[in-house]
């Protein structure tokens, strides 16, 4: 099914000015200086040529989980789905109707305001084979795109190694505590940092000067130590160009109650940083909603909503919005039925989202029925998760991707 709004949208914009300070190589989290390297300032030409060139950025959430899918966008007219769901089935008064089919959680004010503008698109069915319920096994799929098997890398970043297997800096960006699976890349270090003001280098008071003297040094006759001695360097070039960036960073759009990391990721576009995939995540579980789910999830779902529409504001205040496509996946849905404790166990099938300024916004896929399920309970998937993948990456990014890419090969959808 699909039923879009063929509405185009002018790729032209105004550009801000670009911070005028090199885009520095490769970095690791928690490994950055406590100031801006001398190396930096004469790389200003090759920072905004970077800038410049990269006209299109994907940004990825991840909703960790498990959501819902069927109490996001609510198959409100089927009455199989209140067959399955007679307590916690969401009435269609309490919805954000789409259609004659389909309403939004009442909760998501930001994202019906995002559909009926025809900026976001939704994918339905999507899952894969033989789906594991299990949150680690299921979420290593889909950042490796690698179902029922395994990957050393993530997608994203073999994405980033096919793109440009010259590896240069700043490429990718994971806004997290920890690198997530997805970003791991054979050719690529992304840049990974929780808290940009914190990103700075650990170490005793004592031994400051001394690390801060390490990356100043030249080139060395020992290959090793040269490796070395350049990831110390990117990654404290890299530190202070996260931390400038934040600290420039003002904007009068409200996020709500969590901003999901988006702001950062506009501090960043909004600096000049050359990055090609950014990648952030509603972190700890906060979708698994085994018990008295309904309250719990529309209050996820909403900071969710609110965020994604402040960022969209957001980008648009800074002359960007054209440039940016945002991807929402989550690791699988939830059984159909409700469970006796008013939730929902873990699930398979599911939606995922696709919002921006380029998208042509609409339905996209086949509706999983609600009548024939799987022997646990659950959709069938209609939908590889890898087609929305190979969307992005060819519709939007231009790549077209090798069959190893996503470990075969799929049609997109005519989105862009």
């Amino acid at each position: 099914m699909k039923t879009a709004n063929n509405r185009r949208f002018s790729s032209t914009l105004t550009r801000r000015e670009i911070l005028r300070r090199g885009m520095a190589g490769i970095s690791l989290a928690g490994l950055s200086g406590t100031v801006l390297a001398p190396s930096l300032i004469g790389q200003a030409a090759h920072a905004a040529a970077a800038a410049q060139a990269n006209e299109k950025i994907l940004v990825i959430l991840e909703l960790s989980g498990g959501n819902d899918g069927l109490n996001t966008v609510v198959p409100y007219g089927d009455d199989a789905y209140y067959r399955h769901r007679p307590n916690i089935g969401l009435a269609k008064g309490e919805l954000r109707i789409l259609d004659d089919h389909f309403g939004l959680n009442g909760g998501m004010a930001g994202f019906e305001r995002l559909y009926k503008d025809g900026s976001m698109a939704i994918f339905h069915g999507c899952g894969y084979e033989n789906p594991s319920y299990s949150h680690f096994t299921s979420m290593a799929y889909w950042h490796t795109a690698a179902p029922n098997s395994g990957d050393e890398y993530g997608w994203v970043g073999r994405l980033a190694g096919e793109i440009a297997p010259d590896a240069p800096p700043n490429y990718l960006v994971n806004i997290a505590a920890r690198q997530s699976l997805a970003v791991r890349s054979a050719a690529h270090v992304p840049v990974v940092f929780d808290q940009p003001a914190r990103f700075t280098r650990e170490a005793f008071y004592e031994e400051r000067d001394e690390l801060n003297r390490v990356a100043e040094t030249g080139s060395q006759s020992n290959g090793s130590r040269d490796f070395l001695l350049n990831i110390a360097r990117s990654a404290q070039d890299a530190s202070g160009l996260v931390r400038q960036a934040w600290e420039n960073y003002s904007s009068p759009i409200d996020y709500g109650v969590n901003n999901l990391d988006l702001p950062k990721v506009v501090s960043l576009i909004d600096a000049g940083m050359p990055t090609k995939v950014y990648y952030v995540s509603y972190r700890n579980n906060a979708f698994d909603t085994h018990v008295f789910q309904n309250n719990v999830h529309r209050r996820l779902l909403t900071y969710t909503s609110d965020a994604v529409s402040a960022f969209m504001q957001d980008l648009e205040r800074i002359g960007r919005a054209d440039d940016v496509a945002l991807m929402i996946f989550s690791e699988f849905g939830r059984r159909v039925p409700e469970n006796v404790n008013l939730g929902t166990d873990h699930g398979a099938a599911n939606n995922m989202f696709v919002i921006g300024k380029q998208v042509q916004g609409g339905q996209y896929g086949e509706l999983p029925s609600l009548t024939q399920l799987n022997p646990e309970d659950n959709l069938a998937y209609t939908t590889d998760f890898r087609r929305v993948y190979q969307t992005v990456i060819n519709g939007w990014l231009g790549h077209q991707g090798s069959q190893d890419l996503l470990h075969g090969e799929f049609e997109p959808f005519e989105l862009f």
